[in-house]
């Protein structure tokens, strides 16, 4: 159940249920309020997103929290083998994807142990109610090499930028959604930043759990960043 005050986030015990049902509500027109919300940016930072796995083709890729499948339809497009899982089945039901899906708990995949050359994850680690639980399964379906990227939401640097984004995120995005789709969720994801770690704490739980090669990018003056590691061999 969401909470009535101005961040409108859901008690943590009750956040499982709640973000599930926020994105069942605003599945049928989540890619079309996407590309207002980021001016069609979008497309390029899912790109960049897939291009950073530096896969062969035929690889097997798993799209975590695959929404409608938009970062899974790019990353099908340079011949990678997709797996898209989500916890709600409405964004199953209205996705796009070219591979096989599966609902599920990124906390608890139903994936063997190593089967999964890389990992793509936009715009979810906030939403995950345990993210350390969530990582430790990332890094146990991906196999040593295996290659990971994650999409998220950013503050820009810039006093100007920042000023603007804002704007923009916290009070034109909850309107705009609002009209288009459904005004609960589109105020709770503006305010669900504050689930996520800053860039030094969530390299530090990357490592922790056996990546390697952590590196944060910075994209479009930093209104979006990309993480992205390798699994480690830990028998080395």
């Amino acid at each position: 159940m969401l909470t009535s005050n101005d961040t409108v986030l859901p008690r943590q015990e009750d956040k499982t249920e709640a973000v599930r049902g926020m994105f069942d509500a605003i599945a049928p027109r989540y890619e079309l309020v996407n590309k207002l919300m980021t001016f069609g940016l979008d497309a390029s930072w899912r790109r960049r997103a897939v291009e950073s796995l530096g896969l062969t083709a035929d690889c097997i890729v798993l799209d975590l929290a695959c929404g409608t499948g938009d970062l899974s339809r790019t990353a099908a497009a340079q011949q990678l083998e997709v797996i898209g899982a989500d916890l709600s089945l409405g964004m199953l039901s209205a996705s796009h994807g070219t591979g096989p899906l599966l609902q599920a708990d990124a906390s608890a995949l139903p994936i063997a142990d190593g089967a999964i050359d890389g990992i793509l994850c936009g715009y979810a680690l906030r939403n995950f109610t345990d993210l350390p639980a969530c990582l430790d399964e990332m890094a146990r379906v991906l196999r040593p090499g295996g290659r990971l990227s994650l999409l998220e939401v950013a503050i820009p640097r810039s006093k100007l930028l920042r000023t603007g984004h804002r704007v923009w995120f916290q009070h034109a995005v909850p309107v705009i959604g609002g009209l288009l789709s459904d005004r609960v969720a589109y105020r709770y994801l503006p305010a669900s930043t504050v689930y996520l770690p800053d860039p030094d704490e969530l390299r530090s739980l990357l490592i922790d759990r056996g990546f390697s090669g952590v590196n944060h990018h910075l994209l479009s003056g930093g209104i979006s960043q990309l993480f992205t590691a390798t699994r480690r061999d830990l028998q080395e």
